[in-house]
């Protein structure tokens, strides 16, 4: 069960971070990660952290070739 306090902690850590300056945050939870651990990923752009596009793996659509009106 979560307490008080980890409750307060998180909201003071999450009230830090849009005070300095971070406009996106994305928490997630995890029952695999060992309690009272924490990582940070940063990303310089507007696309969510972690998505395909902040990733740069969404596939390239091939370009199809179109006449030039003078032709």
């Amino acid at each position: 069960m979560t307490s008080e306090q980890e409750i307060e902690n998180l909201i003071k850590l999450l009230d830090a971070k849009t005070e300095s300056g971070v406009s996106r945050i994305n928490v997630k939870a995890s029952e695999n990660v060992q309690s009272g651990s924490a990582a940070e990923v940063r990303h310089h752009g507007r696309c969510d952290v972690g998505s395909p596009w902040a990733n740069g793996t969404v596939p390239n659509f091939d370009c199809k070739d179109i006449p030039d009106i003078d032709e």
